[in-house]
C-alpha cells in the first residue's frame, strides 16, 4: 500500500521500521506548555489516505512519562477526506505540568485501518442473549 505524503517545513521524513505496527510521528515545532494548557501540536505531515481506509492516531507509551501530557481526545480518527495540501495532522495535546516538547520529539504514532462497513440498525423488542450483568462485572458473581 502507497501512501502520498506531504512534508510541512523542514520535519524529518516517516519510516515504517520492521518491528511493530506503528509509525512515529514526530512534533513539527517546539511547544511550551503550562500545567492545564491545551494545545494542538502540529506534526508537519499530509497525507492521502487510500479509499476505505483511516488512520488511528495515538500517543506513544513514554509520551507522559517524558513529557507530562496526554492525548485530549483520547484517540484522533484521521479519514480519507482529510487530505488537502493544508490537511495537516496534528496532536491534541493536553498538559498535566509544565513541559516543553521539542521540534523532532516523537509524540504520538499511527496505524492505518480498514474503515467500518457500512452498517444498518434493526429495531428490535428483545435481543434473546443472556445478559452478562453489567460494565465491570466480569468474573463477579
Amino acid at each position: 500500500m502507497t501512501i502520498k505524503i506531504r512534508y510541512h517545513g523542514d520535519v524529518e521524513p516517516l519510516e515504517k521500521i520492521p518491528q511493530g505496527d506503528w509509525i512515529d510521528l514526530r512534533a513539527a515545532e517546539t511547544v511550551s506548555l503550562k500545567e492545564g494548557e491545551f494545545r494542538l501540536i502540529s506534526l508537519g505531515v499530509s497525507m492521502k489516505l487510500p479509499e476505505g481506509y483511516e488512520a488511528h492516531l495515538l500517543s506513544r507509551s513514554s509520551t507522559f512519562k517524558k513529557w507530562g501530557v496526554i492525548q485530549a481526545n483520547g484517540m484522533g480518527i484521521i479519514d480519507e477526506s482529510y487530505c488537502g495540501d493544508h490537511d495537516i495532522w496534528r496532536f491534541s495535546a493536553l498538559a498535566m505540568r509544565d513541559t516543553v516538547i521539542e521540534k523532532g520529539d516523537r509524540i504520538c504514532q499511527f496505524r492505518i485501518m480498514e474503515k467500518m462497513p457500512a452498517v444498518t440498525f434493526e429495531t428490535v423488542e428483545f435481543l434473546s442473549d443472556p445478559d452478562r450483568g453489567g460494565i465491570g462485572s466480569t468474573g463477579e458473581r
